[in-house]
This record gives C-alpha cells, sequence and structure tokens, in this order.
C-alpha cells in the first residue's frame, strides 16, 4: 500500500488548470487527455463519455474530435480508445469498423443468407455486371447487386428484396413492403432497421435524409411538405400540431437571418469604403522604397 506525498496548499494552488472544451469545467493537467493527432485537450471523463456514446450508438468508426472547430481535424488512434474504454466496447468498435470496411470494399460483400456471417469474395474485381457469387461457408449462390438467389439470364428486380443482417434469424424481419423494420439507404444502401416512431429517417452512414415508406430523398424538404400528399400522406408519425410547429421554427429561423442581414446590410455598405481604404493604404505602404 502506498501512501500520497503531501503537498502544501500553496503548493497546490500554483498548479495551472485546464479548461475542458465539452463540460468547461477547469482541471489539473493529471485530469486531462490530449488527442495525439490535433493535440486538443479535454478532461478525460468527459473524452471517455464521448467515445463511448459513439460507439455504442454505432454512429461513427472513425470518431474524430469533439471540437467542432478542429483546425486539423483531428481522430483518435485505436490505442488511444481502447486505454478510455471498457474491452467490450471496444470488441463492438472493432465489429464496426470491421463491417464498414466489408461494406464499402467493392471487392467484399456479405453472404445474404439468415443464418450465415461469411463475408464473401467477388471473383472478377473489375467487372460492373451482376456476377455470380458462392458463399464458402454455406454454398449458397447470390447476384453480386442485389444479393438475391442468383438469376441467370434476368436482370435485378427493380426494388432490391430485403434481407437480413448478419447473424439475423428473426421471423420479424420476413415481412415485405412498408411494414418492413429493415431496409436499405437508397443513396449507400447500409441496412437500417426501424422499430418505431417518425417516418423521416436518416442514414447513420451517409446522413443521407429519406422517406422509410416510399425511400424518397428528404435532403432539400425541411418543411417536410413530402407528407402533405401522395401516397405517404399523413404518414410522417406526429400529430398536425407538431408537424405545424416544426414549420414555425424553420420558417423564423430563416426569417430570423433574413432579418439579421437585412439590419445589417446598411452598415455594411457604409463600412465597406473605410475597409476598402485601409486595404489600399495597406498596399501603398507595402510599395513604399526602403529608406536608405
Amino acid at each position: 500500500m502506498t501512501t500520497a506525498r503531501y503537498r502544501p496548499t500553496w503548493d497546490l494552488a500554483l498548479d495551472p488548470l485546464v479548461s475542458c472544451k465539452l463540460c468547461l469545467g477547469e482541471y489539473p493537467v493529471e485530469q486531462m487527455t490530449t488527442i495525439a493527432q490535433c493535440q486538443c485537450i479535454f478532461c478525460t471523463l468527459c473524452l471517455k463519455q464521448y467515445v463511448e456514446l459513439l460507439i455504442k450508438e454505432g454512429l461513427e468508426t472513425a470518431i474524430s474530435c469533439p471540437d467542432a472547430a478542429c483546425p486539423k481535424q483531428g481522430r483518435l488512434q485505436e490505442d488511444e480508445i481502447e486505454c478510455m474504454v471498457a474491452a467490450e466496447i471496444m470488441q463492438r468498435y472493432k465489429k464496426l469498423q470491421f463491417e464498414r470496411e466489408v461494406l464499402f470494399d467493392p471487392c467484399r460483400t456479405w453472404c445474404p443468407a439468415s443464418s450465415c456471417q461469411a463475408v464473401c469474395q467477388l471473383q472478377d474485381m473489375g467487372l460492373q455486371t451482376p456476377q455470380l457469387v458462392q458463399c464458402k461457408a454455406c454454398d449458397m449462390e447470390f447476384c453480386s447487386a442485389c444479393r438475391a438467389r442468383w438469376h441467370p439470364g434476368q436482370g435485378c428486380p427493380e426494388t432490391m428484396p430485403i434481407t437480413f443482417l448478419p447473424g439475423e434469424t428473426s421471423s420479424a424481419f420476413r415481412m415485405e413492403g412498408d411494414d418492413a423494420p429493415i431496409k436499405r439507404c437508397p443513396k449507400c444502401k447500409v441496412y437500417i432497421e426501424r422499430d418505431e416512431g417518425c417516418a423521416q429517417m436518416m442514414c447513420k452512414s451517409c446522413k443521407h435524409a429519406f422517406c422509410w415508406y416510399c425511400l424518397e430523398s428528404l435532403d432539400d424538404d425541411f418543411l417536410l411538405i413530402h407528407y402533405d400528399k401522395g401516397p405517404c400522406r399523413n404518414k410522417l408519425g406526429h400529430s398536425r400540431a407538431s408537424v405545424i410547429w416544426h414549420r414555425t421554427q424553420v420558417v423564423g429561423i430563416f426569417a430570423g437571418f433574413g432579418l439579421l442581414l437585412l439590419v445589417a446590410s446598411p452598415f455594411l455598405l457604409l463600412a465597406t469604403p473605410f475597409v476598402l481604404c485601409c486595404k489600399c493604404k495597406c498596399s501603398k505602404g507595402d510599395d513604399d522604397p526602403l529608406p536608405t
């Protein structure tokens, strides 16, 4: 058993305190952690909670610096993450990394069989057309494009069939159509599960917003007009009052920016000649010959 070395009160007062950008608290250097890539510093507890949240939610596989204004856009290295989180969380992080690598690797794909978790290698690397893929684990033959059963001489269906996630065997996932709990992002084809709630979905992988029922893009539909007409009318999953309140907030934000710009524009016009004069004077000063 070791005992802490006694330090007088005046000595403790000389220790520098460092501010954490996440909780805005001030702590001694011993309680802070510096990210190696960008040298941004945060209190160890905040950084640990930030990393654990991203891993548990599966939001990111490349964990970036929590400072949105980080000049170097730093990322935490794997050894830094491993020192912060528990072994089971680190195992989940590595699993997410591997799944993302396979997902975006044009030479590999998951076996679509419900009880198989194998990764299959594509035979013809440069071939863009659908090709036959045979899983070495379960011997299933499927199409590389739509991941359905191999269909020689036939085109892929326009709507890709909803297949199981790796290792998923529940019969609840066998439903098709609008009520299917698992669909693929229309942009990056990542599998997305929806248990309940709003029909406006955002893919965690590519940040694409779309309608869960018809898969139409909602990236530019800030007011959610999509749910006012057509087959998805009133299927947003929120009350009419909440939709109106959402639209009021969006319109209010844009109106606020417009009003701010309108109020500030006269001052900007008045300040422009002074800025240009100062710039001209600086330019003339730089062109003056050095005194001899």
